[in-house]
């Protein structure tokens, strides 16, 4: 009987867990678009509007994707000097600050994504940025 109620609180507590990291991860998408559309097409790095960078996808040396733009970072000056980063395929989702320099654009089709030479394992050796809670 004890295990089944610690198996149950274990796993109320880990909805409850993914609640709050789903509700800061639509905090965050919500802040990134609203930030996007305030900015609207004015070229913010890359030639590329805010809203073309958090639609951009970041892939590795090998051209496979590594990350998601999650949000443009502005410096005290204004001007864009980093993004904010879903790491690809992490579990839970990590987040870390991706410097753009030494990004560069690569057109995939309709799409354009930002190229970096750096891996999925070094975006995860990065220090990660927790999201705000609630």
């Amino acid at each position: 009987m004890r295990t089944i109620m610690l198996a149950a609180l274990s796993a109320t507590l880990l909805a409850a867990c993914s609640d709050a990291n789903e509700a800061a991860e639509d905090r965050l998408e919500k802040s990134a678009e609203t930030s996007a559309s305030v900015a609207g097409p004015v070229p913010a790095a890359f030639g590329l509007s805010e809203a073309e960078l958090l639609n951009a996808d970041i892939v590795g040396a090998d051209g496979k994707e590594v990350g998601d733009v999650a949000q443009v970072l502005r410096a005290p000056d204004g001007k864009v000097d980093r993004l904010l980063v879903e790491v690809e395929g992490s579990n839970p989702d990590r987040y870390v600050e991706l410097p753009i320099l030494g990004l560069r654009t690569v057109v995939n089709g309709d799409d354009t994504d930002l190229a970096t030479s750096l891996t999925r394992a070094d975006l995860m050796a990065m220090p990660e940025v927790p999201l705000p809670k609630p």
